[in-house]
């Protein structure tokens, strides 16, 4: 495995020779290649190592794109649909999420720019107009303009279910704003696509104490993530890839919405731990 950071300091991979600058410094033509594992792993023959891991030369992380799109995919888990359907109930939407959950065409929706994204240990925030907010863990695919898989990272799709759940039709209020998406806190490039087994879990801390705690698979999606790729590339183009998040199976309860304050952490195993905290 090979994982892929950006700093301020500029662009490090570490494996298990050890921790490289990359020959490449502009992410956009990184991410635009098919075959980067490869070539991270062949180019260090070439390249000298830094004499410390990454936690240990205290570089500033910064979140991992530069000129790509971020998208994102919806009730793709079945407690998302169940959460979906509850929240929907009283605004007569409830059935769209069912509907969605078992067509053959997924529910795909754009999600930020990459100027909106924060990385890990950055402030997120929640909607002033909205009175129930929570944070969404999903793994997120790194996909190339020729539409192949080539890395994943973390990502955190913060929702504010009360605007949601008032109309479906409000998704890009509920889900697109100023810091409702972050990103890290690096990419995890692999030979081999990344195991169904793949623990995620996410905490979250209000004052210090632990308020809310789940966990869920990765082969717990319905869908697969090739169909999803292919779905979002049928007829938009992607000049520098762009990340995909393949949605949610972690859901805090219908009395839980986020404060200013609070901290998120995520973590899936073997790509690391994303950290963010609310303003």
């Amino acid at each position: 495995m090979i994982y892929l950071y950006n700093t301020l300091k500029g662009l490090f991979f570490e494996n298990d020779l050890g921790v490289f600058k990359t020959q490449e410094q502009d992410l956009d033509k990184l991410l635009c290649s098919t075959d980067l594992y490869f070539k991270l792993k062949k180019s260090t023959d070439q390249l000298k190592p830094e004499a410390n891991s990454i936690r240990r030369l205290n570089l500033s992380l910064l979140p991992p794109i530069k000129s790509q799109e971020v998208w994102a995919s919806g009730v793709t888990y079945f407690q998302s649909k169940t959460a979906r359907m509850e929240e929907a109930k009283t605004a007569g939407g409830a059935d769209f999420y069912d509907r969605v959950y078992e067509a053959e065409r997924p529910e795909l929706f754009f999600k930020s720019t990459p100027n909106r994204v924060r990385g890990t240990k950055s402030k997120l925030r929640i909607r002033k107009d909205s009175a129930w907010n929570v944070p969404e863990p999903e793994l997120t695919l790194v996909v190339s303009p020729n539409k192949k898989i080539i890395g994943y990272t973390i990502g955190n799709d913060m929702s504010s279910r009360s605007i949601e759940g008032e109309n479906p039709l409000y998704l890009p209020q509920a889900k697109s704003y100023t810091g409702s998406t972050s990103l890290g806190p690096c990419i995890l490039l692999t030979e081999n696509p990344i195991s169904a087994k793949t623990k995620i879990q996410m905490k979250i801390f209000r004052s210090g104490k632990e308020v809310f705690d789940g966990k869920t698979e990765v082969g717990q999606i319905k869908r697969s993530f090739s169909s999803l790729v292919d779905y979002l590339y049928r007829e938009m183009d992607f000049p520098m890839g762009c990340f995909l998040m393949t949605g949610t199976g972690i859901i805090p309860p219908d009395n839980f919405t986020l404060h200013s304050g609070d901290k998120i952490e995520i973590k899936i195993k073997g790509i690391g731990l994303l950290e963010n905290s609310v303003e």
